[in-house]
Formats: C-alpha cells, sequence, structure tokens
C-alpha cells in the first residue's frame, strides 16, 4: 500500500510492479492503480503462466517480465514502455479553453490564473475533455480513454468524477460554466459564453 501512495504523490514515469506483494495480490495493486493513473507499469515476476500473463496484460499491465531476468533486459524494456509513451518525443502541449489551461507535461490545471487541485483521474478527465474541446464526448469513450474500461463499466462513475470537477472549477450541473452535460449523449467541455 506504501507503493500505491508513492506511486500517486511522487507520480513516477514508470513502475515496476511484482505481483507477490506481502500485503495483497499484484494484480489488485495495478487494477487499484490504473483506477487513479495511466502510467506505465512493467510487471515482473516469477508467474509464467501464458493465461495470467494475458489476464495481467489485459487488466493494464504495459509489458510483462518473467523472473530470472537480467539487469539488461529490464533495461531494455522500461526504455521501450518510455518511448512508447513519448508520442514520438514530442513535448505534451498545453490546452487552454477560456480561462482553463491545461498543462499535460507538468500535470496542472488552472482556472483564470488560479491552480486547480485536481485529482489524477480528475486532471485525466479534464484533459480528455480539453483535446475535444467543444464536442461531446460520450460516457462510454471516457470510460473507455480516462478509466481504461473497453467494454461498458458504470455511468455512475463519470458522473460522480464530473460533479467533482464541476466542484473545483466553480460551477454546477444546473448552472454550467464550462462542462455541458447532452442528455442521453454525453458532455461537452467548451468556454463560457
Amino acid at each position: 500500500m506504501e507503493g500505491l501512495q508513492a506511486a500517486l504523490a511522487e507520480r513516477p514515469d514508470l513502475v515496476v510492479l511484482d505481483l507477490g506483494l506481502p500485503d495483497l495480490d499484484g494484480r489488485e495493486m495495478l487494477r487499484m492503480l490504473r483506477a487513479v493513473s495511466a502510467v506505465p507499469v512493467i510487471v515482473a515476476t516469477a508467474r509464467d503462466d501464458e493465461a495470467e500473463i494475458v489476464r495481467v496484460l489485459d487488466a493494464g499491465a504495459d509489458d510483462y517480465l518473467v523472473k530470472p531476468f537480467t539487469a539488461a533486459q529490464l533495461d531494455a524494456r522500461v526504455r521501450a514502455v518510455l518511448r512508447r509513451g513519448a508520442s514520438g518525443g514530442a513535448e505534451p502541449v498545453a490546452l487552454s479553453v477560456g480561462g482553463l489551461r491545461i498543462d499535460q507535461g507538468a500535470r496542472t490545471a488552472s482556472l483564470d490564473g488560479r491552480s486547480l487541485d485536481l485529482t489524477p483521474r480528475e486532471f485525466d478527465l479534464l484533459h480528455h475533455l480539453a483535446t475535444r474541446a467543444g464536442q461531446v464526448v460520450s460516457k462510454r469513450e471516457l470510460l473507455s480513454e480516462v478509466w481504461q474500461v473497453p467494454y461498458g463499466g458504470a455511468d455512475k462513475t463519470v458522473d460522480v468524477h464530473l460533479s467533482w470537477l464541476r466542484r473545483k472549477l466553480g460551477e454546477t450541473a444546473q448552472e454550467p460554466r464550462y462542462l455541458h452535460t447532452v442528455r442521453g449523449v454525453g458532455v461537452r467541455l467548451s468556454e463560457p459564453a
């Protein structure tokens, strides 16, 4: 659990996760980490069962390495995973929508110059909506892209996070400024009128 807290507080570039943890199963740790972060994860473990490898990769791991392995092999896999996540080496661009500014590289957001204290999931949600500013984004897309839940999931999860995000933006669903609900379709991030 200390590792999960450190991953959230320190926002590392990559996590190397062993499935044989002392206080809980590594797959459960991966599930909890994926619920709040998109940090790349390499699973390094002695478990070499093919079905287990497939389950862990499907659960959100970016790579899987079976023990024993050399430091050179781990180093090469770390470089490969980080290279895939670097978008061709291009620096992330800060997005602006009205007085809202989202800096993906620094993982910071501000509204009218005031820093917003967002959770990692709230930041990812806001960033995804900002990349599609002016467009209606479905809850299914948000579950898939922000939560990495490809098939269905709980729309209420999206609703709750949108509610928290609205509160931090100083608005409500009844009096929206940036986040506009389009009934039966999704939500749109747009500049205030």
